[in-house]
């Protein structure tokens, strides 16, 4: 079972006061503890473009993936049986290709990287890899997992699909797991062909509170 961190050292303040582009609050810190308190609250960090101070963000409307909602085409189905799935066996690794600096709008830095890396040792962030038959990571995602909710936080691909299959096998291990909320931030015309669809900010924070509410943990016997 994940370690808890202790209480947050800060007062956060409610999700629905966002500004209009979904910034609640600008400050605080990336502790383990700030970082879970956020997500419960319905937030979670990203900088805002031009500033190094950590915002706290809660768009509205908010892009979901219902997890009996995926799309899976004839051809990732096809995908899916070309790459190994492994979990939570390269966690770093698949951070720092997330935030490969040749990406524009980069923002996973250092500062994040540690504070993600902390996240998992305690078995809160998790994530997906797609490995090749010859051994090369191809493609994968990381998010957190707090009982029925895990929050999506970034995914990259070297290989064509590589990233929609970890995708397709995070869907499983939710569904199995027991797990009813996959959070994905913002919906894009990308994620929208896979099945993401958008909900209002008051909708998400009921399921977000009755999701986080359950007393489950699909990680657990995938490689913790």
């Amino acid at each position: 079972m994940p370690v808890d961190p202790g209480p947050c050292a800060w007062e956060l303040p409610p999700a629905d006061r966002a500004d209009e582009i979904g910034v609640v609050a600008i400050g605080a810190d990336l502790e383990p503890s700030t970082i879970l308190a956020a997500y419960r609250a319905g937030m979670f960090p990203m900088p805002v473009r031009g500033h190094r101070r950590i915002a706290w963000w809660s768009p509205d409307p908010r892009g979901v993936l219902p997890l009996d909602g995926l799309t899976v085409s004839r051809s990732l189905r096809r995908s899916c049986r070309e790459y190994e799935i492994r979990i939570d066996t390269a966690f770093e690794t698949v951070m720092r290709a997330c935030g490969d600096p040749r990406r524009p709008d980069g923002w996973i830095t250092d500062g994040f990287v540690a504070a993600y890396r902390r996240l998992h040792d305690l078995g809160w962030a998790h994530c997906v890899e797609a490995w090749t038959p010859d051994g090369e990571l191809a493609g994968g995602l990381y998010g957190i997992g707090i009982g029925g909710l895990f929050a999506g936080e970034s995914m990259f691909h070297h290989r064509r699909d590589a990233s929609k299959v970890a995708l397709v096998a995070l869907v499983d291990l939710l569904r199995a797991g027991g797990a009813t909320l996959l959070d994905v931030q913002w919906s894009t015309g990308h994620l929208a062909s896979l099945g993401v669809i958008e909900m209002p900010r008051a909708e998400y924070l009921r399921r977000l509170a009755a999701a986080t509410a359950l007393d489950v943990d699909p990680w657990a016997a995938r490689g913790r």
